[in-house]
């Protein structure tokens, strides 16, 4: 959860919260603004913000919107078994089945499967894979993720491969449906 503090200063508050919901990549936690009583009545949410709390919010408030904003965003201590089409990805048990038939996928396909099935229609560069999946200390190049690819289109078979979209020159995104083709 990210605290944006409104009480000096909405529009500052409201740029911070602008700001932050366009620059974040991936993954933005959920954002609320601690605002006074004349603040709650002239913040515009539109600008990105989940929710707010006031100043004198008691603790018992607070804990309340929280658990309400993680299960409203799907932020809760538990992943959630994502369902796309044919494909199930579980990150609980890391298991993944097309069409009710488990994968058998090591350990980096199955979080390049799982982050690319949490983003369903969204292009993500390689770049972009090489941080979130391998992470910022890896010194490989940016073929590492095209051969990954390359290995869960084969394993998904070919009624399925075509889940995952190339776009070229950029990187991959997950398709709801294989393409007719």
């Amino acid at each position: 959860v990210l605290l944006i503090d409104g009480t000096g200063d909405i529009d500052a508050a409201e740029d911070a919260t602008r700001s932050l919901s366009m620059a974040w990549e991936i993954g933005l936690p959920p954002i609320i603004v601690v605002v006074d009583e004349d603040g709650a009545s002239r913040f515009r949410f539109e600008v990105g913000a989940d929710d707010f709390l006031l100043t004198d919010a008691s603790m018992a408030e607070i804990s309340a919107r929280l658990a309400l904003l993680s299960r409203r965003t799907g932020r809760s201590d538990q992943e959630a078994v994502i369902k796309i089409g044919d494909l199930t990805v579980n990150p609980d048990n890391y298991q993944v089945y097309v069409h009710g038939r488990p994968l058998d996928l090591t350990y980096k396909e199955f979080e390049l499967l799982k982050f690319l099935a949490q983003r369903p229609g969204r292009v993500c560069d390689r770049d972009l894979l090489l941080r979130e999946v391998w992470g910022y200390d890896y010194y490989g190049g940016t073929r590492t993720v095209d051969v990954h690819i390359r290995r869960l289109r084969a394993k998904l078979g070919a009624e399925h491969e075509t889940l995952i979209e190339t776009i070229r020159n950029v990187g991959y995104r997950l398709v709801p449906r294989p393409r007719e083709g």
